[in-house]
């Protein structure tokens, strides 16, 4: 049996993460789920409501819950998808 330990740094109150704000292009998405999938902090769910083509685009479900990664838009095929950095 596998003993799993959570370590966290002694400095991670001191480390800053960046916030970001998400962006989705409604007309450009096709629906396949991989920025909801890929998401680490998993900010983006399925929408109910459906776009022109007939397509559930993502929703931001934590608005303050990105950390401007930008795998959403790295993973995006449509390049619907893109974050940018809140300036605090």
């Amino acid at each position: 049996m596998a003993l799993k330990l959570w370590r966290k740094p002694l400095d991670a109150d001191q480390i800053k993460v960046e916030r970001g704000r998400v962006i989705i292009i409604e007309g450009r998405c096709k629906g396949c789920g991989y920025c909801i999938e890929f998401c680490p902090e998993k900010v983006l769910i399925e929408s109910p409501k459906l776009t022109a083509r007939g397509y559930h685009p993502p929703e931001v479900a934590k608005p303050d819950g990105c950390v401007n990664c930008g795998l959403c838009s790295i993973i995006c095929p449509d390049f619907a998808i893109y974050t940018v950095a809140i300036q605090e």
